[in-house]
């Protein structure tokens, strides 16, 4: 470390790695925030993709951004302004400068910063004086020149070297904020690991960077020490995820097959993908052809005598207003993970907004209650999963669980849980041989009517979505009784 510069202690640091989707910020967030984990910081991080599947290069629209917020103190969100912008491209500059706490630090790839780009991201002559950035601390690195100049003798093409221009970058990072080296290069041999080639590269750049920012003469570096964690095992775990295992984790409880029927959406659909993954444990999935589909599948799967579940987000829930009340009048468990994104209508595909209550709590139609979550940092969408799971099937109703595109893409440290310190879940499944059996008695601890399988000997009955009798099932129109079932 350079002697000359001064070290500032800090309580928590919040970091933006943006430029344009090909530049790997993602990447770079992802090792910063894994790396600082590691190293015992409290850590909050969030993707921040383009709604656009490619964008020309060099353009705001094309722009794709990762920030990290890391501290020696708990951490529940990624920031809202960074102290930190490296910002790959005029564009990054562009579409971040409004985002970063007034006196930030600014590192810029300046091989990138020619009057074509600055005038292809909406600028004209120079993008820190249109911006009012001259009084931030400026750190003007020629990223693509050295990458290239530390990798001219591995024998790679010019596109293949400048992959690594983003390890540069992520190498200034970790000398400003006084990160070592060693968890970052673990990942790169692990994850390249047939390429040992790939894997030096990476290194040698990465340490390039760091090398630079220690030879320039940076008045400044910042150490945030480690935070004081609860013992236990921790995994880095983002909110879909989590929602994902946590449905796993209640169906095991319940002794229930986990069925989820959904249709893929942004930011929803990772909770598809995840437990696509997961036949080894008994789920079954069904992509369907739209939203109206993959929650009728749920119905029917819940109706059969499974855990039904299906994953969407704002526009979808809408959607699918008319199955909850079908749900609703057949008193099914069912559970909606609805991860918000901003709308109306299609609206912000790629951008978080927790603007769905009030269609959670009224969209539909007649007097349709149901159950209402919402979970409040990526790590905890597990424990509201499983609960809202447990709410469904023990007191036969839909659950709707809010999440957002900040919980669900974002991610944090976990700890592992012990299942043992969970409840059971005790569904209200009526068994072989009971007499007389009446689809709407309810119970008097919970009030809920009991789960008759279909197939079960004696348990025939009719279920549909017209108003039914309160104790047989079948329909009424009759307005006294419609009143109590309400």
């Amino acid at each position: 470390m350079n002697k000359k510069s001064k070290v500032v202690e800090l309580d928590h640091v919040a970091v933006r790695f943006s430029g344009d989707s090909g530049d790997g910020m993602q990447l770079s967030g992802t090792i910063f925030s894994n790396s600082s984990a590691l190293f015992g910081n409290d850590v909050s991080n969030f993707p921040d993709y383009p709604a656009e599947i490619r964008a020309p290069s060099g353009t705001v629209a094309g722009v794709s951004g990762f920030q990290v917020n890391i501290g020696k103190i708990k951490v529940n969100t990624p920031g809202d302004f960074a102290d930190v912008l490296v910002a790959m491209n005029p564009a990054a500059l562009k579409a971040n400068a409004r985002w970063i706490k007034e006196g930030g630090i600014i590192i810029t790839d300046s091989d990138i910063y020619d009057i074509k780009s600055i005038q292809k991201a909406g600028y004209k002559e120079d993008p820190f004086v249109e911006e009012n950035l001259l009084d931030y601390n400026i750190i003007n690195a020629p990223i693509t020149s050295l990458t290239l100049e530390t990798l001219k003798d591995f024998g790679f093409d010019r596109k293949t070297m400048l992959r690594s221009k983003n390890m540069f970058a992520l190498g200034i990072v970790s000398w400003l904020l006084d990160r070592p080296l060693k968890h970052a290069e673990e990942y790169f041999e692990e994850k390249f690991k047939n390429k040992p080639k790939v894997v030096e590269a990476n290194k040698t750049v990465l340490n390039a960077g760091y090398n630079y920012a220690d030879n320039v003469g940076l008045s400044n570096y910042y150490q945030i020490k480690p935070a004081d964690i609860e013992k236990g095992t921790y995994r880095t775990i983002d909110g879909n995820k989590a929602v994902a295992w946590g449905f796993i984790a209640a169906a095991e409880k319940a002794g229930r097959q986990l069925f989820l029927g959904s249709y893929p959406i942004t930011p929803a659909s990772e909770i598809l993908v995840e437990l696509s993954n997961r036949k080894d444990l008994g789920v079954k999935c069904f992509q369907a052809e739209d939203e109206i589909a993959g929650i009728c599948t749920a119905i029917g799967a819940s109706f059969a005598g499974s855990l039904g579940v299906t994953s969407t987000s704002g526009p979808g829930l809408a959607l699918k207003s008319e199955a909850i009340g079908l749900a609703v009048i057949t008193e099914l468990p069912l559970v909606v993970v609805n991860v918000q994104r901003g709308g109306p209508s299609t609206g912000l595909p790629t951008k978080s907004e927790q603007s769905d209550l009030m269609q959670s709590l009224y969209g539909r139609n007649g007097e349709c209650p149901v159950v209402v979550m919402a979970a409040s940092t990526p790590s905890d969408c597990f424990h509201y999963a499983f609960h809202a799971c447990k709410i469904a099937l023990e007191h036969m109703v839909p659950v709707i669980l809010l999440t957002s595109g900040y919980l669900g893409q974002g991610s944090e440290p976990w700890k592992i849980p012990n299942m043992a310190d969970y409840p059971d879940i005790i569904s209200p499944i009526v068994k072989e041989g009971t007499e007389n059996y009446m689809p709407y008695v309810r119970d008097k601890l919970r009030h809920a009517r009991s789960w008759g399988i279909p197939g079960t000997a004696g348990l025939e009955h009719r279920l549909g979505s017209l108003e039914k009798d309160s104790v047989t099932g079948n329909a009424s129109h009759v307005p006294e009784n419609h009143q109590l079932m309400i």
